[in-house]
């Protein structure tokens, strides 16, 4: 077989929050005359993206076509979990055109794209192109690089310290695996911002790459669909800081979730929400609540002290059950300080 029959596959990455479903669902409502397939990685046991995701399911991406692996990073569980699920969704009556995979916010794209050599799926997938989001507002503010001049001093004066974060590599592998980079929250950063967020991503880029900003996940598909990269083929042009490795480790990062009971305020757990990223260092909290008296559900979603809520649909037969999934770096993830606060009790 040739390339131009294999199914191309676009690997959607970025950091927490950076507006990955939101692009999916754009997607999704304009695709081109394609019918996709989606597949969803969450961080944790809890998902919320790929719900988000099936309610906006039609002829072009029917349901059975969205798939969330929520058991680990999908880098990590390629011989239990991805090979299957590509080679279920290429074994449907009517097999997708295209096929979407969201990472999550913590994976590492290229030991991903290592997988697409694996003997069941290489003649008949190809990785089409990586597109990198990045929260234009967070990386104007700095997030991943504190102090960049007092990082550079400190390793001229000895080569053997390493300054970065695990966040800033994190960011780092998913902007340098991309063949294009999308600004999101372009309207929240406003022209400064963007300008900003664009050097300090150009002054990480491995080789030149197409940055374009978005606003709430529109773009035209076809500037980032068909491109044609065959990226699994190009991983040395893709560097990464865990390159000669065997494997990666997440253990950075942890997750809990949390049951809560009917709310009443909204607006109060927002605000609740918001502390925890003052207090204990919250990377993200996402999940859906049952306000007292609303039939709806409440989608919640946060990065950092940043807090939207909108209800999203109908609870119907479904069970009442409000639940948030809680993200930060591992010593930071205190289950009984984040219920605190969630549930308002007095510190």
């Amino acid at each position: 077989m040739t390339d131009l029959v294999k199914t191309p596959v676009t690997v959607i990455t970025g950091f927490l929050g950076s507006g990955k479903t939101t692009l999916i669902r754009h997607l999704m409502a304009n695709p081109q005359g394609l019918r996709l397939a989606v597949i969803v990685n969450e961080f944790g046991t809890m998902g919320v993206d790929g719900d988000i995701l099936k309610g906006c399911a039609d002829d072009s991406c029917p349901a059975e076509n969205i798939v969330e692996l929520s058991n680990g990073c999908i880098c990590c569980t390629v011989a239990d979990d991805f090979i299957p699920t590509l080679e279920a969704l290429m074994a449907l009556p009517q097999k997708p055109d295209h096929i979407l995979i969201e990472t999550s916010g913590l994976a590492l794209p290229k030991p991903l794209l290592k997988a697409f050599d694996w003997p069941a799926i290489r003649s008949r997938i190809t990785v089409d192109g990586v597109i990198a989001l990045a929260d234009a507002e967070a990386v104007a503010a700095g997030r991943f690089a504190p102090d960049v001049a007092a990082v550079d001093a400190q390793r001229a004066a000895d080569e053997s310290l390493d300054h970065e974060t695990p966040l800033s590599e994190v960011f780092e592998d998913q902007i340098s695996c991309a063949d294009v980079i999308l600004l999101t929250k372009a309207d929240l950063a406003g022209p400064d911002g963007i300008a900003a967020a664009r050097a300090v991503i150009e002054a990480e880029l491995p080789r030149p790459l197409p940055i374009l900003t978005v606003t709430e996940g529109a773009i035209d598909p076809r500037l980032i669909l068909g491109l044609g990269k065959a990226a699994e083929d190009d991983l040395d042009a893709r560097p990464s800081h865990h390159d000669g490795a065997d494997d990666h480790e997440h253990d950075d990062f942890d997750t809990v979730v949390i049951d809560l009971p009917e709310i009443i305020d909204p607006a109060d757990l927002a605000a609740r929400i918001a502390r925890l990223a003052a207090e204990q260092n919250v990377l993200r909290v996402k999940g859906h609540v049952a306000v007292a008296g609303k039939p709806m559900r409440l989608l919640v979603q946060a990065v950092g002290a940043r807090v939207r809520h909108q209800y999203d649909r109908p609870w119907g037969d479904s069970p009442r059950r409000s639940r948030l999934v809680v993200i930060a770096e591992h010593d930071d993830v205190n289950p009984d300080a984040i219920r605190a606060v969630l549930e308002g009790v007095p510190a």
